[in-house]
């Protein structure tokens, strides 16, 4: 069986911190900035942790290049 190749799109999304939780950029913030509200803008410029859920899924298509 071939090796498991690490899903690229996803690694350039996804930064895996030093206690192994998945970080990424909050969606909303690439235009129409100027309908949403300070407070809004504001938290959108901080990193989100990824669901539990989704964690097993991401492990597996970033276990190559980790």
């Amino acid at each position: 069986m071939p090796k498991m190749k690490t899903k690229k799109s996803l690694k350039r999304r996804i930064k895996v911190t030093g206690t192994g939780k998945l970080m990424h950029h909050r969606e909303g913030r690439r235009h129409l900035q100027s309908g949403k509200r300070a407070k809004r803008r504001r938290k959108l410029r901080k990193p989100k942790i990824v669901p539990k859920h989704y964690y097993k899924a991401y492990m597996q298509l970033l276990s190559p290049s980790l």
